[in-house]
């Protein structure tokens, strides 16, 4: 899951494409801008000759010669502004125009890079994920508690299906609203088919919609991404990198992959980075606690039952149950 070129290019094809249509934007205006008020253009190549006179007197370094450049200066600069704002326009409506202004849309500040570039490469993992096209149907809005039964009791809790359902739906809602105040982790387990994942993909549904980076992988492709990874690796271009450092990272169907000292070592390192973070997870799986405590090391569990708000949901298996219907209804 490394960045390849391919993938790298297509990324800058995308700055690429921004800055084109950016100083499409600005051609625009200043044509707009000259057309109102052909002064200005004049005052713009003012400034410029005045610098270009100016130069040799600001590398003497001649005090009373700078100060009268300085006032020229700020004379044809506030006329600009003020012809600007007489025609109808902001004062900043001639200055570049760029999505992002850390990196000026190219990708990298300060030698690295941007925020906005780790974003682009999220979303490009994201997309490999499909994980778009299955919120637009797993979200809040579709989610129906028609499936979790009043009747269905759990023995420990006394709580139905249905009751215990809707105590979860709300501290789910509740680490979305708190998602930007505090540190927070799920680990949601259950039966097959209960709704671990639908419940996932709902929060991730929110998160992204409110611009977080989620990447989402079942536990098989996580340690797939671990596979060739050194931790010595500087290479920002890894999929690693972007796992550790998103706003969320789902980790679906924890206990289907092979489990050994290797998935064991990982697993830890990667909860355990995202913890030191501050990045919250959301790991499902259908195993229970005991077999959790059974299969992983006891320093992750101990990472896991610290650090994580402890979901079960329970219930009738909800695809059973609309294939029943689809039967029933002939739907």
């Amino acid at each position: 899951m490394s960045l390849t070129n391919s993938q790298h290019d297509a990324i800058m094809r995308i700055y690429g494409n921004i800055q084109t249509r950016n100083r499409r934007i600005h051609d625009e205006r200043v044509e707009e801008v000259y057309a109102a008020c052909p002064r200005i253009p004049e005052i713009e190549n003012e400034i410029i000759d005045l610098s270009a006179r100016s130069a040799p007197i600001i590398i003497r370094g001649d005090e009373g010669a700078m100060e009268e450049y300085r006032r020229e200066l700020a004379r044809l600069n506030n006329e600009h502004e003020r012809l600007l704002a007489v025609s109808g326009f902001p004062k900043d409506y001639l200055a570049p125009i760029y999505d992002c202004p850390v990196c000026h849309d190219t990708g990298l500040a300060d030698g690295r890079q941007c925020a906005c570039f780790k974003k682009k490469v999220v979303d490009m993992f994201y997309m490999r994920s499909n994980l778009k096209n299955i919120v637009a149907s797993e979200n809040f809005g579709t989610f129906s508690f028609d499936w979790y039964s009043k009747t269905d009791i759990d023995k420990t809790t006394g709580l139905s299906s249905y009751d215990n359902m809707k105590n979860v739906m709300s501290i789910c809602r509740q680490f979305i609203n708190d998602f930007d105040k505090g540190f927070h982790n799920l680990l949601i387990y259950g039966a097959p088919g209960v709704g671990k994942t639908f419940l996932s993909n709902c929060i991730a549904k929110e998160l992204l919609d409110s611009s977080h980076s989620v990447i989402y992988l079942t536990a098989v492709e996580l340690f797939d991404a671990f596979g060739n990874f050194n931790d010595e690796d500087d290479d920002e271009g890894t999929a690693v990198e972007y796992i550790l450092d998103c706003d969320l990272l789902i980790i679906d169907d924890l206990g289907t992959e092979l489990s050994n000292s290797f998935t064991n070592s990982k697993l830890f390192y990667c909860i355990n980075e995202r913890m030191l973070k501050r990045r919250a997870t959301i790991i499902s799986t259908n195993l229970s606690l005991g077999e959790l405590s059974s299969v992983y090391s006891e320093r992750l569990m101990s990472r896991i039952t610290s650090t994580y708000t402890i979901l079960k949901v329970f219930g009738k298996d909800i695809r059973l149950q609309k294939r029943s219907r689809q039967l029933n209804t002939g739907r």
